[in-house]
């Protein structure tokens, strides 16, 4: 059991600090306290996605994205009320106070329910051809290209079932023999692979339309050609708390325009700014849909995944954006490739 003093953080400190404390101490919160250790405010690792979405800057002090009003206990508690509470207000912790507000414990409900594998089902697309690869695929699918000791394909799955997946869907297409036999049904890692065959191309969402049966739960959806360390519970809790029908993962991208950039209006000279910063948010290829989602996807045609969310917010489906600050690499190019080899190590081993 990971201890909750780890989780302690002062209010004058900034939050990329909060976000060290989330991510060693894995409570996905911090608790936010003054020199007394008296209670002032919590943080969430959804907190600071938010905050990352609204352009807060990480230098800026927890003050400014801290919940100031966080739900509590007393250490007398009892179980079923604590359990009570994080049903009402939809907690996945609550921190435990003295009568003066001294932060004496951290209840956690994963650790009240115990751990239990995750029953949705994730769909890893596998099926492009990875044409941008050169010779690199011509006998081999991307999915199956080493990065570090193993395909990427299968550091992919170890990250889902690190986290408690065990039922896959793998879209596959291209030198699709390839993948099944390495993969086969899963058995090797102790978890439950299933096959969706793309006979032509079907776009990134349209592969969906060929699932054989309608789950019951959430569903992720990740592109096969991408390492990363997103954390995968955080992900579904954020698109539980937003009761958002489909969520889409986002990475942060920016470039500096190389010419001082002029604002005019008529024929005044308004503004002048050097060099300018863009910042944007792009799709990241990770997804999260609800069930009822998928009756909106084509069957047997090509669909791509922003299609659909742009269908999703026409009809005013609520959708959210989950920002990824955690490692990302898109292994499409061979410059990608490279990068991921030589960064295989210090981040997934």
């Amino acid at each position: 059991m990971i201890s909750w003093k780890k989780s302690l953080i002062l209010e004058s400190m900034p939050i990329l600090e909060a976000i060290r404390k989330i991510d060693v101490s894995s409570l996905q919160i911090a608790l936010v306290v003054d020199e007394n250790n008296i209670l002032k405010g919590t943080i969430t690792d959804g907190d600071i996605r938010r905050a990352i979405l609204k352009g807060i800057s990480l230098e800026d002090t927890v003050q400014k994205v801290m919940n100031s009003n966080p739900t509590t206990v007393q250490a007398n508690a009892d179980r079923d009320t604590i359990l009570d509470q994080m049903k009402l207000k939809k907690l996945r912790q609550i921190p435990v106070i003295d009568e003066q507000g001294k932060v004496i414990g951290l209840e956690i409900l994963d650790e009240m329910l115990s751990s239990r594998e995750r029953d949705n089902w994730v769909v890893l697309m596998a099926g492009g051809m990875g044409t941008r690869l050169g010779k690199l695929t011509n006998e081999c699918p991307k999915p199956l290209l080493k990065v570090g000791s193993k395909p990427i394909l299968e550091t992919i799955l170890e990250n889902f079932i690190a986290y408690g997946f065990r039922k896959f869907y793998f879209s596959v297409n291209y030198k699709a023999e390839m993948i099944e036999a390495y993969f086969g049904d899963g058995s090797k890692w102790g978890i439950q692979i299933k096959y969706i065959y793309e006979t032509k191309r079907m776009g990134t969402a349209g592969a969906l339309g060929l699932l054989p049966e309608q789950p019951d739960q959430a569903l992720i959806i990740m592109n096969g050609d991408l390492l990363t360390k997103v954390n995968l519970a955080q992900l579904l809790n954020f698109h539980t708390e937003h009761t958002a029908k489909a969520t889409m993962c986002v990475r942060e991208y920016q470039f500096q325009v190389p010419f001082g950039v002029v604002q005019v209006q008529n024929h005044h000279l308004t503004r002048v700014e050097e060099k300018p910063m863009q910042k944007f948010f792009v799709n990241a290829g990770i997804y999260v849909l609800e069930p009822e989602v998928l009756k909106l996807i084509p069957t047997d045609l090509f669909y791509d995944m922003p299609t659909l969310f742009e269908q999703l917010i026409s009809q005013q489906y609520q959708t959210a954006a989950f920002p990824i600050r955690e490692y990302w690499l898109d292994v499409g190019q061979m410059s990608d490739f490279e990068k991921a080899n030589g960064e295989y190590t210090e981040v997934f081993m």
